[in-house]
């Protein structure tokens, strides 16, 4: 299953003037660098987290059906699931009807269940897509506060220590506090 985002979200959960303030910056001259380290620091805290932090839209591209009659969603929190579409030999797409499968959304663990197998796309990349909705919401106070303290400190971190003086010399672990803050909310794999 290969991910791909549709749409980020629209907002950083940690605003320009929320960095800005954490930073104690009075003035605008770094504000494009602020500005992409918040961006950065929150596609740090997703990945280690395997939660999507503000509304996005994701799409999963699959070659075949995984075994079974089950499809894990692999990020949270889960909002809805927009559409399944299957490709035939033609390269036609058709799009799978909700009344053929159930969307089991719980916020952590949805998974998309079928009565009967699908049938099997007919080429053979990339036969079928998935698009899922994702984030706990739309504005940044719906984001768990230790995630976005997280973000406010990592975003620090690099702003602070910036250029090749700065060598961390556990690699590329996250620093304690930001580790701690996120350590709660990692998504781990089971399978």
């Amino acid at each position: 299953m290969t991910p791909f985002l549709l749409s980020g979200p629209t907002i950083e959960p940690v605003s320009l003037a929320e960095a800005k303030a954490w930073l104690k910056l009075d003035t605008n001259e770094e504000d494009d660098l602020v500005g992409a380290l918040v961006t950065s620091a929150r596609l740090v805290v997703e990945s280690v987290t395997r939660r999507l932090i503000l509304t996005q839209a994701w799409r999963f591209v699959l070659d075949e059906w995984p075994p079974g009659k089950n499809i894990d969603i692999p990020f949270a929190p889960f909002q809805s699931l927009t559409a399944i579409r299957v490709y035939d030999a033609a390269n036609a797409v058709q799009t799978l009807a909700p009344a053929l499968y159930r969307v089991e959304a719980a916020p952590e663990r949805a998974r998309v269940a079928f009565a009967e197998a699908p049938a099997a796309p007919g080429r053979a990349s990339a036969g079928i897509e998935i698009d899922v909705v994702f984030g706990y919401g739309d504005a940044p106070a719906s984001a768990p506060a230790p995630l976005r303290q997280a973000i406010k400190l990592l975003a620090a971190r690099w702003f602070e220590d910036r250029g090749d003086a700065f060598a961390d010399p556990a690699g590329a672990q996250l620093p304690a506090a930001v580790a701690a803050l996120v350590g709660p909310y990692r998504r781990t794999r089971l399978a």
